[in-house]
């Protein structure tokens, strides 16, 4: 497995992930939306994308945002997007993704991530866990625009 950051040039490869993991989170598939939203993240330096490829088949990808602790004056990132494709999941993709933000948060000395998911996504919270991240007991609220 091959894991590699992602650049303009590699939006072929990760549109159709990126609109996997959009529809796997009940969204409808929009091919353009997703190629302008990640042209936009690229160019504008407002993300980092890993992409894992396996054999050159581009198979999951992770998407990290970068944020500031102010209590520990140091930046973090907001693990915000994980997703492998579905013919290679529980072989250590997912892993392997999470592993490479770890060790890019220990390069640049940041604090670490947060994530969240779904209550109900039982396999990610022990993907999650396995890969030592820990529950808080913090109490999120949400204020949608609508």
């Amino acid at each position: 497995m091959d894991i590699i950051e992602a650049k303009i040039e590699h939006l072929h490869d990760l549109i159709p992930l990126f609109d996997g993991y959009r529809i796997f989170y009940k969204q409808e598939s929009d091919f353009l939306g997703a190629r302008d939203f990640l042209t936009k993240r690229l160019t504008n330096n407002e993300s980092i994308i890993y992409l894992a490829y396996i054999e050159e088949n581009p198979v999951g990808f992770i998407q990290l945002y970068p944020i500031f602790s102010s209590v520990s004056m140091k930046p973090m990132y907001i693990l915000n997007d994980i997703f492998v494709d579905s013919s290679y999941r529980k072989i250590g993709v997912g892993k392997a993704l999470i592993e490479k933000a770890q060790e890019i948060c220990k390069e640049k000395s940041f604090k670490g991530m947060i994530l969240e998911t779904q209550t109900s996504n039982s396999l990610a919270q022990q993907l999650y866990e396995d890969c030592g991240f820990v529950k808080d007991e913090n109490l999120h609220y949400y204020w949608t625009n609508k």
